[in-house]
């Protein structure tokens, strides 16, 4: 039991400096995509091709100054950040990053905890990561920050639906909530991916993905677009960070999902091996909420409630009802 314990607290240590090092790494690569597809430079002055760019945006979110304004809940003010960050790491606890494979004569897992209702505890922690930014903006005395907030609840609440509803037909077919078993379902090679038996349910969880992780089109929470920032508009620092640290871990959360759930996990992919084929899926998911960004424009609020109740709602329930159909004729 000790020897569990220990292994789990040294996977968890390892996820947390992992993700954190990939998400500062992603604003980097997301600044560098951005600018080639708008035809500029990025960033160029800070080190090599300015990969120097991020510990210098570290050194400047540690060491710059963090006030909380008069007026605001103290206590919720600085625990917001908190929420957000600690919800989008604690969502990776269920999710299997890697093949199996041994060290030393030690057979590691690389999945924190292998529980058996795997996709609802990622679902839960990240509807979770709701109270963040929520509860960020009602602590200001500040009136854009209420209604960033109130943006949030809503967006959040209404993809989560969709979300839910588009795994569930997956989750019919394989009969588990378990990550570990859908990789298993999808072993037989490439054309065993549930996509292609779930292609609407692979297009609705991409689409809600978007939504939840607040990426273009749907970045209506804090949307940097205005000239405030929503729930964001009087953090300062690494609590401003810490809000953002979150939102790239989500992504990253996104990805693995959608690998393991419809592209076939981690098994080996031709003469590609598992470990790296996983990581070249989420890398590419990863690529393409970069590109959306750069080639997809805003879209109003109403038009996104109207698309998630009027159309991707519903599509969600005729998938699973005739998925049910199939599964018992």
């Amino acid at each position: 039991m000790d020897g569990y314990i220990i292994a789990t607290v040294i996977k968890a240590i390892l996820i947390l400096a992992v993700i954190s090092a990939l998400a500062g790494f992603g604003t980097y690569i997301e600044r560098k995509i951005l600018a080639f597809m708008q035809r500029r430079l990025g960033p160029m002055h800070v080190g090599p091709f300015g990969v120097l760019q991020i510990a210098a945006d570290g050194i400047k979110l540690f060491t710059k100054e963090d006030f909380i304004p008069s007026g605001a809940n103290k206590i919720i003010f600085m625990v917001a950040p908190i929420i957000t960050a600690a919800t989008a790491f604690i969502a990776l606890a269920a999710v299997p990053l890697l093949p199996e494979f041994t060290l030393f004569g030690v057979t590691v897992r690389p999945i924190v905890s292998d529980m058996n209702i795997g996709i609802l505890f990622v679902i839960a922690m990240m509807g979770v990561g709701l109270y963040g930014p929520l509860l960020a903006g009602m602590a200001q005395e500040n009136k854009w920050g209420i209604i960033g907030s109130a943006r949030t609840a809503i967006q959040f609440l209404s993809y989560e639906v969709v979300t839910g509803l588009s795994l569930l037909a997956p989750i019919m077919m394989v009969g588990s909530l378990s990550l570990i078993d859908f990789n298993t379902y999808q072993a037989g090679g490439i054309a065993h991916w549930i996509v292609w038996t779930q292609p609407v349910a692979f297009v609705l969880f991409l689409i809600s993905g978007f939504a939840e992780t607040n990426r273009t089109p749907f970045d209506l929470l804090e949307n940097e677009a205005e000239v405030i920032s929503g729930y964001a508009t009087e953090y300062s620092g690494m609590r401003w960070g810490m809000f953002f640290i979150g939102e790239y871990a989500n992504m990253i959360t996104i990805g693995f999902l959608a690998s393991l759930v419809f592209l076939g996990g981690f098994n080996p992919l031709w003469i590609i091996p598992g470990g790296l084929a996983i990581i070249l899926k989420v890398a590419f998911f990863f690529f393409l909420m970069l590109w959306v960004r750069a080639a997809w424009p805003h879209i109003r609020p109403d038009q996104l409630m109207w698309l998630c109740w009027k159309v991707l709602m519903p599509l969600a329930v005729i998938n699973i009802l005739i998925t049910g159909l199939v599964m018992m004729a």
